[in-house]
């Protein structure tokens, strides 16, 4: 039997995914699974496929170190370069339009296709229990870091590359009509775009 990190949803109304050992970098599924926490199953299947083809980008928030600036993640330069006045006078927020509201974002096409794979077969999963798959909502992700393999990629100037494999576990519930709160101690919110 698998061992989940999530216990406390019901398994009558949810459907479960786990991958193992994948060697995919941990800070960018990371980042990846937190940009679709919270949505609509067919959203973020949407939004990992555009990922894939470089239409929409991941945003990075905690581990963003060294990450360029992505038009597609923030704010605009259109918006950000004019002045005080012309944005108070036309009413124009500074994020108009972007999605995440920040300024740096990458392009984890590894990541969104492991993450792509699970959530399709947490759907299977749950079509399977005969569960609505249209109105299923990512209530928890968790991706941790798996030991690291005893592989490494020997590099020019004394570098090396280590793999840091993962482990992901997203867990889609179905949406109750009540909001979720029919009963149990867990309370959750609507889904996200």
């Amino acid at each position: 039997m698998v061992r989940y990190a999530a216990t406390h949803l019901e398994p009558a109304k949810s459907a479960r995914s786990r991958g193992a050992y994948l060697r995919v970098s941990f800070k960018n599924t990371r980042e990846t699974a937190q940009a679709i926490n919270g949505w609509k199953l067919a959203r973020a299947v949407t939004y990992l496929t555009n990922v894939i083809e470089h239409k929409e980008a991941v945003p990075m928030r905690r581990y963003a170190g060294g990450t360029g600036r992505a038009a597609q993640a923030g704010y605009s330069r259109a918006t950000a370069s004019e002045s005080w006045r012309n944005r108070v006078a036309a009413n124009i927020r500074v994020n108009a339009g972007k999605q995440f509201g920040v300024s740096r974002a990458r392009w984890p096409v590894k990541s969104a296709e492991h993450l792509l794979t699970l959530l399709k077969n947490a759907e299977a999963n749950a079509d399977t229990k005969g569960l609505d798959t249209g109105n299923l909502i990512i209530k928890h992700i968790q991706v941790n870091q798996a030991p690291k393999q005893r592989r490494r990629t020997y590099r020019a100037h004394g570098r090396r590359k280590s793999d840091q494999p993962v482990h992901v576990q997203p867990l889609p519930r179905g949406d109750d009509p009540d909001g979720g709160c029919g009963g149990g101690a867990e309370v959750t919110g609507g889904g996200a775009p």
